[in-house]
């Protein structure tokens, strides 16, 4: 990729419902070159595809964290039970210090405090570490 495909990149990035002419008018490149580039980034496998991103319909309530979690034993044991925590969205295995890293929703600071507590307790979870997920910035 080039500078002006990461341009283009970015573009839609920010709106992936761009059309092809202002795309190009935005760039200063004509509407074929814009329409070269998305046809080339699409078959090299750098744009897999577009989508649309909803707002959550309590997303201002919801509290949100990582958990870092350090793994005592055979993890995958432990990952069925983590898993079934109702406010664990997502987990993602890592290397280094932390085994898991968990991504946590819940309605409230005290349903998030009993989250927190369930998980420490399960046996084989050795060490976590959280942190509230305060901004986020879509790329």
């Amino acid at each position: 990729m080039d500078d002006l495909d990461h341009r283009l990149v970015s573009l839609l990035r920010q709106d992936a419902r761009s059309t092809v002419l202002a795309l190009a008018r935005a760039l200063g490149v004509s509407r074929a070159t814009v329409q070269n580039r998305l046809r080339r980034l699409e078959k090299d496998g750098w744009i897999l595809g577009y989508t649309v991103r909803l707002r959550e319909p309590s997303a201002g309530a919801r509290i949100r964290a990582l958990m870092l979690i350090a793994v005592e034993g055979d993890g995958d044991e432990i990952l069925p039970r983590i898993q079934a925590e109702p406010a664990v969205r997502v987990i993602h295995t890592t290397n280094g210090r932390w085994d898991l890293v968990a991504e946590l929703e819940t309605d409230s600071l005290q349903e998030f405090d009993r989250v927190l507590r369930r998980i420490r307790t399960i046996e084989g979870v050795a060490n976590s570490e959280t942190s509230l997920l305060l901004s986020s910035y879509a790329l």
